[in-house]
């Protein structure tokens, strides 16, 4: 027979629904906002015209935006970092999440290396020593001043071991018994079977790395050398800045400062809104599985 939900459970269903839905809204209207003000005329957007849709459409502020160097290298800059950063990472947490998910009776110290671990979560050596490490290193207006120092997330390494110990030690019991080491049960087992929580510490990683900006600031001189999101702060902290230089008088007709900044936040977030839909079915999954167990 079946069991039709009480009256009290429909409405908390209904509320949460209702929380949830007035959640994305109060999310996606800035957004919104942005994308139509990007596409709206110059005098629209210095009139205060310009809601949530746009006024006298027009595609200026991004043919602007993507004949300009500045931001064609920075853009080039975050693409690289986000490859290396990303690979850096994968890489680094697996080969660290993989023996610390071992019991201490398979690795002594075990314990041990993991709090050292969690210690780095809550107490760091501070800015002014990480630029003096990476001046003393030579590191200074290169991409592995913005790669190295994030190169293993800690957070990510909790999550991922936590999955690895909830895996059937049987398997890895039986590969053993195969004639199998430790690098071919991580590669061959413990990955295939993590697909889930990987996605989950990639798509962490793709957004830290893709929207981490201070460090840009610090490490990089010239600004030749800045990532996406390092430019796009000099260009919004700016004031009536962007367009300076620019001897087009047809093009200063149709574009503003105000269109091309918000032509140029939404292309910064545009890669992510298009890979999260992917990676979103395994996030939640990832998330779960990869929780703390006592």
């Amino acid at each position: 027979m079946v069991e039709h939900p009480s009256m009290s459970r429909k409405l908390f269903i209904a509320l949460n629904y209702t929380g949830l839905l007035g959640l994305a809204i109060l999310c996606i209207l800035p957004l919104a906002n942005v994308l139509a003000v990007s596409l709206s005329s110059s005098s629209a957007a210095a009139a205060g015209l310009v809601k949530l849709w746009p006024v006298d459409f027009t595609w200026k502020a991004y043919e602007f935006i993507i004949q300009k160097p500045e931001f064609v290298r920075s853009l080039g800059v975050t693409l690289q970092r986000v490859v290396l950063g990303v690979s850096l990472n994968m890489l680094l947490v697996l080969l660290v999440a993989y023996p610390l998910s071992k019991d201490p009776s398979a690795l002594k110290g075990r314990t041990i290396y993991a709090w050292i671990f969690v210690f780095t979560m809550l107490f760091s050596g501070g800015l002014i020593p990480l630029y003096m490490t990476i001046k003393a290193l030579g590191l200074l207006d290169s991409i592995w001043a913005l790669v190295l120092h994030h190169a293993l997330p800690v957070f990510n390494i909790l999550i991922l071991l936590n999955f690895f110990r909830g895996l059937p030690k049987e398997l890895e019991e039986a590969s053993q018994i195969d004639g199998a080491g430790h690098w071919t049960v991580l590669w061959r087992i413990y990955v295939p079977l993590s697909m889930p929580s990987l996605a989950t510490l990639t798509l962490f990683s793709i957004v830290g790395q893709w929207n981490a900006w201070f460090d840009g600031i610090i490490f990089m001189n010239s600004p030749d050398n800045y990532p996406l999101q390092s430019y796009l702060y000099t260009v919004i902290t700016a004031v009536d800045t962007l367009l300076a230089g620019s001897a087009d008088l047809e093009l200063l007709a149709e574009v503003s400062d105000r269109t091309a900044k918000s032509a140029q936040i939404f292309l910064g977030a545009l890669p992510i809104l298009l890979v999260y839909p992917f990676i979103q079915r395994f996030f939640m999954k990832g998330i779960v599985l990869g929780s703390v167990k006592e």
